[in-house]
């Protein structure tokens, strides 16, 4: 009982703000992993990627404030006050080489996180997300789209899943399980967050990252990469074919083959660079 008690305590830590931020750990191995869910989700939106890189890498899943067994008595939901939370994660637990793989609302927040610990972070891997930073919604266009929503939260929530986050092969059991959790989501925490990563301008925080940016993108919407390479040259996207906004739960083997290449080509990368600069020593 003890043992469990302890076990409970690890697995949180505290925001700036005070509130609680529950995690999980697995496996062993650089670079350790941190997954970042997306809005309405929680941290089991990655049991199909724990599992399977946990045999070489340590595993680190998040539950954002907000959402899952985190805190929810917070003012700012913003998309900078989310990478600070993953960052106070990753220094919590003393991990000195990271990779951040966030999906959708997750890639900007893994953005602000990279921002704030540079020394740690090797790669960001956003997951359907930063498709083409330049376009952008006005705040007459958010203003709109939050007054409908919350004119009908959870009809709104669902009409909007039902027509930009689905693709025709997507499972009927994802729609149900993402499609529940978001519409479960509580009007006063769910609409602060929307307008948030609503406003969320990622071009600033791109032209000060150096790490790679290896999105793994859907075809449900271009990616524009010459745009978004105007702001980090080193932006690359891998494009998944026949699935949604949620790849790593509609083709869970597919996504992690993905992932898994991303994570050779920076170790591959990386040796490159090893060897380079003790040939030149």
């Amino acid at each position: 009982m003890l043992l469990s008690v302890i076990l409970l305590l690890a697995s949180i830590v505290t925001a700036a703000d005070g509130v609680p931020i529950q995690y999980e750990v697995k496996g062993k191995g650089e670079p350790g992993l941190v997954f970042i869910h997306c809005w309405s989700c929680d941290r089991t939106l990655w049991e199909n990627q724990v599992a399977f890189f946990a045999k070489n890498h340590r595993v680190v899943t998040i539950d954002l404030p907000g959402h899952g067994k985190s805190g929810k008595g917070r003012t700012d939901w913003s998309m900078e006050s989310y990478g600070e939370d993953v960052k106070r994660v990753v220094a919590k637990l003393g991990l000195k080489r990271v990779v951040l793989i966030g999906s959708s609302m997750g890639g900007p927040v893994a953005l602000e996180a990279a921002r704030r610990m540079p020394e740690r972070v090797v790669a960001i891997v956003p997951v359907d997300t930063l498709q083409n930073v330049e376009q952008k919604m006005s705040a007459e266009q958010i203003e709109a789209m939050v007054t409908q929503i919350q004119a009908d939260y959870k009809g709104q929530i669902t009409q909007y899943a039902n027509q930009y986050l689905f693709a025709p092969g997507t499972p009927a059991a994802v729609k149900e399980r993402v499609l529940s959790q978001a519409v479960s989501m509580a009007p006063e925490l769910g609409m602060p967050i929307i307008k948030a990563a609503s406003r969320y301008d990622p071009i600033p925080t791109m032209r000060m990252i150096k790490a790679p940016i290896r999105t793994i993108n859907s075809d449900l919407y271009p990616t524009n990469l010459e745009g978004n390479r105007k702001y980090a040259p080193q932006f690359d996207a891998l494009i998944m074919k026949g699935v949604g906004h949620y790849p790593m739960l509609e083709d869970p083997v597919r996504f992690n083959e993905l992932l898994a290449g991303i994570l050779r080509d920076l170790r591959s990368t990386s040796a490159t660079h090893r060897a380079k600069k003790s040939s030149s020593q």
